[in-house]
């Protein structure tokens, strides 16, 4: 059963890609109110939102950590790793100035614009060069 389809590994990619960008990720970064009010979470008397948010959030975090290990241990995809955390990183300065900017955020967050951007350096000084 496993890998049954493999040569459409790249084409279900794409497509998985597409559907979920559009779906998900898009909608949910850019407006999680009404992402979450399509998704019938009663607003805003349903504060488990923030717990269903906060879980989401978790599980990402321990993949990207497993990956971590993974590649510390035995360098498995190990530059994959690294691009993925220079993504990750980048994008939590851009999202946390967007918060300080819009002043939606407690100033602990706003703080954490300088721990992504240290993150940020560390990720590219210690970038593997590949060959």
């Amino acid at each position: 059963m496993i890998g049954i389809w493999h040569t459409a590994s790249q084409q279900f990619l794409l497509w998985l890609c597409i559907v979920t960008t559009l779906v998900f990720a898009l909608p949910i970064t850019f407006a999680p109110l009404r992402w979450a009010t399509l998704m019938r979470w009663r607003l805003p008397e349903d504060t488990d939102l923030a717990v269903y948010f906060g879980r989401c959030l978790g599980c990402f975090i321990l993949i990207v950590e497993a990956l971590m290990l993974r590649a510390a241990l035995d360098g498995t995809a190990l530059v994959t790793v690294f691009e993925i955390l220079a993504a990750i990183f980048a994008s939590m300065v851009a999202l946390h100035i967007v918060g300080a900017i819009q002043r939606i955020q407690p100033w602990t967050e706003t703080v954490e614009i300088g721990l992504y951007s240290v993150l940020f350096a560390l990720t590219l000084g210690f970038y593997p060069v590949v060959g």
